[in-house]
Order: C-alpha cells, then structure tokens, then sequence
C-alpha cells in the first residue's frame, strides 16, 4: 500500500514513465519534422552537405562554388544568359539528341543480349526478339526509332546554329567539333543497317560502301587514290568489309563499329563539346533583353 501511494505521489515512477513517454514522443516528432524539412530542402542535409564542400549559405557566391567544385555540376556553367535559353531560340535540339543518345545507348546495350554477329543466327535472333521475346519488338523499336529521330534533331539543331550564326568567334572549334559529331552520328546510322543482315540492310551497306570506292586518296577509284597506292584489296571499301564482298567478316565489322568504336568515339567528341560550349561563354543567344522592372530610369540634371 505504502509503495502505491508513493508511486501516485508527484516525481513517483508513473511521472518518471509518462515523462520517459512524452520525451520520446517529441523526439519522434522533431525527428518527423526534420524528415519533412530534408524532403523539401534536401540541400540542407548532412548528405548533402558532405557531397558539396563549400559554405551552404543563400549566396550568389557560394552557389557558384557549389557548382565549379562539383565534377558534375561542373559541366553545366554557373551562370547562364537568360533568353539564351529559350526554346523558340534554341528549339531544345541539342540537349534532346543528347537524350536520344542515351536512349540508344540503354537500348542498345540490352538488344546486344539477343544478338550474335554472325550470318547465320543474326537475322534469326531479330525474328527471335520480335516473336518471342516479351517486349522485344517495343525494344528494337525503341531503338529504330530513337536513330531516327536523332538524325533529324542532330541536323535540326546544325541548322539553328547556323541560322543564328552561333559558329562565329570564338566558337569556330566547338563548330568543327560539331560537324564531326554529325559525320559520326551518320556512321552509327549506317553501321546498324546491316546487323539485321536482311535484305535492306545487304544492298544499302553494299550501295554505301561502293560509293567509298571513290573516296579521295583512300579508295581506289578515287581521286589521287591510285597514286597512293591503293587498290581494291587495300581501300577504305575493303577496310570496312574486311573483304571484297558484304559477308560475314562486313557484319562481324559492322557489329564492333557500331557498338564499340563509334560510341566511344563519339562519347568523347559529345565531352569535348560540351566543355567547350562553357569555355566559349555559354549557349549563344540572341542579344540581352532586360525587363521592364530591370529599366533604371535616367538620371536627369
């Protein structure tokens, strides 16, 4: 009886219990609101704090820190010009090619699980994806349809930066860088025509790869190609077949081109672009235009 009533009493084990409660409960509570803070300000977090190692203040300074300390962050500029952005300026072509790229790249890589380069299972394995395969024809479609689109992205947005002139001082290198990244995005077009190994494929590399014949200094019916020695069993057309006719050895070919040359090539081409548009002052856009609250009135003696 004496050990129930000292435990009714103020400060007894029941208080000392709903104290423990209380406390653990606002502990859950704080703990809740400082989740619902780190999902609406996540650049407040620990984590993140750690990843960015600079001063987290609302600075214009210290954003831009955040960002040229950043490998990743790094590529993007930390200020841009704002109506260099616009779309009815820059149509989005470049950043969407980019994307088709990656498209390509992921569908790519999980078509190359159902195909094998050789004359007698690739055209099999393409009938195996599309009958069989669940989703198989969405994938290769998928595919098909991203190279397309890419080419006309990839020459729509040539054409918007030579429409707006944007190939001039200083940016003459990053357009050359451009025109070779348009060459390489026709090769991987091309070399993929012939992996299904059916009949569009044979006479289009067959068409495409006669024509090399006349390539200048490099083929054998080109110009000053002769001179240099060059002959139908040592021309830029045999290089690419890996013989004089499209068989085996130009699909084993294609196959290498198209999904591990070209790619590389091109990954560090699209890097150096890239840098480069940054390095060259930013997308180029068409002159500043300021807002109507961004008018300072003049000053009047």
């Amino acid at each position: 009886m004496a050990d129930d009533l000292k435990e009714r009493k103020p400060g007894g084990k029941a208080t000392a219990l709903i104290d423990g409660v209380l406390k653990e409960v606002k502990g859950l509570k704080d703990k809740a609101l400082d989740d619902v803070q780190s999902l609406k300000k996540p650049q407040k977090t620990q984590l993140f704090k750690s990843i960015f190692r600079v001063t987290h203040d609302e600075k214009p300074r210290n954003r831009a820190l955040g960002i040229l300390s950043n490998v990743f962050l790094h590529l993007h500029p930390a200020k841009i010009n704002r109506d260099a952005v616009a779309y009815n300026y820059t149509w989005g072509m470049g950043g969407i090619t980019f994307y088709l790229f990656i498209v390509l790249t992921f569908t790519g890589v999980l078509l190359m699980f159902y195909y094998h380069p050789t004359k007698v299972q690739a055209f099999r394995d393409i009938l195996y994806l599309e009958h069989d395969v669940p989703f198989g024809k969405l994938l290769r479609n998928m595919h098909r349809w991203a190279a397309h689109l890419m080419i006309i992205t990839v020459w729509l947005h040539m054409f918007r930066v030579f429409l707006t002139g944007s190939y001039k001082k200083p940016r003459e290198f990053n357009w050359m860088v451009g025109v070779i990244l348009m060459l390489l995005t026709m090769l991987l077009s091309f070399t993929g025509y012939l992996l299904p190994d059916d009949q569009l494929g044979f006479w289009a590399v067959t068409v495409g790869t006669n024509m090399a014949r006349a390539t200048p200094l490099l083929g054998h019916e080109g110009p000053l190609g002769p001179e240099f020695g060059m002959t139908a069993f040592n021309d830029v057309r045999f290089a690419l077949l890996g013989g004089s006719i499209v068989d085996s050895n130009a699909l084993l070919r294609a196959y290498i081109w198209h999904c591990i040359a070209i790619p590389l090539i091109a990954g560090i081409f699209m890097a150096v672009h890239f840098w480069r548009v940054r390095k060259d002052g930013g997308i180029s856009g068409p002159a500043p235009v300021m807002l109507e609250s961004e008018i300072k009135e003049p000053r009047r003696f």
